[in-house]
């Protein structure tokens, strides 16, 4: 019997034109843990994770949460947190307004909203315009509004981009102890220092292609995982 929220990619394929963006990805992502989704920019991961939350349709393969693919999911937004990109934020809406708008669209109660507030150290900024944000106030904004359903999996794109160093070990904190409640926490990301103190399980892709998926410790075990990452790659350090 399969965990309730593992999330399983089998054979994920995409093509934008002559270019083949992800070639027959396949891995799993387990609930109780942090996976590190790794590889340089330009990778694929973001269109491994976009076809996982059914924003684009694969030429092959599968992506599915919990055994159901995204489309599937009896409740989506209360399923699955996602945070892509830190955009799409009205330059005029507050911070709480903006978080208004998404609590209306899933149910959730203005208490819902201060929580998730206070959760991501924007209690303070929250009466302010979104416009006057910095990115990793935005970035935290973004945070908020994938917390907001209290879901059991967590897709995140780049979440440390803007964040400074206590930001970082703030967001650190934040994601094991979510993954320690039994959540399910994919985070995708080309900072291998910082993941390296973050996850549990690692998914390394180049050039769209995976190229290991497994246990932080069973890659670093000869050393850092930046090593391992540029053996595997063949990028120069």
């Amino acid at each position: 019997m399969r965990p309730p929220h593992r999330l399983e990619i089998r054979g994920l394929t995409k093509r934008f034109g002559p270019v083949e963006a992800v070639t027959d990805a396949t891995f799993d992502v387990e609930p109780g843990r942090v996976t590190g989704f790794l590889g340089p920019n330009g990778s694929g991961k973001t269109t491994t994770l976009r076809m996982l939350l059914g924003l684009v349709r694969p030429d092959a393969g599968t992506a599915l949460i919990g055994g159901r693919a995204y489309r599937d999911l009896p409740d989506p937004a209360r399923t699955v947190g996602a945070a892509l990109e830190a955009k799409g934020l009205h330059p005029a809406r507050s911070g709480r307004d903006h978080l208004r708008v998404y609590g209306a669209f899933l149910g959730c109660p203005g208490a819902r909203i201060e929580e998730v507030l206070a959760l991501t150290g924007l209690a303070d900024a929250a009466h302010r315009r979104a416009g006057g944000y910095s990115t990793g106030m935005r970035q935290r904004l973004n945070l908020a509004t994938a917390l907001l359903g209290d879901p059991p999996v967590l897709v995140l794109d780049e979440p440390t981009n803007g964040l400074d160093p206590a930001g970082i070990a703030w967001l650190r904190r934040l994601l094991r102890g979510l993954a320690a409640e039994g959540r399910t926490v994919l985070v995708a990301s080309h900072v291998l220092s910082e993941a390296e103190r973050l996850v549990d399980d690692v998914v390394v892709m180049h050039r769209g292609r995976v190229l290991t998926a497994g246990p932080l410790a069973g890659l670093t075990r000869d050393g850092a995982l930046e090593d391992a990452f540029l053996d595997l790659t063949g990028v120069p350090a």
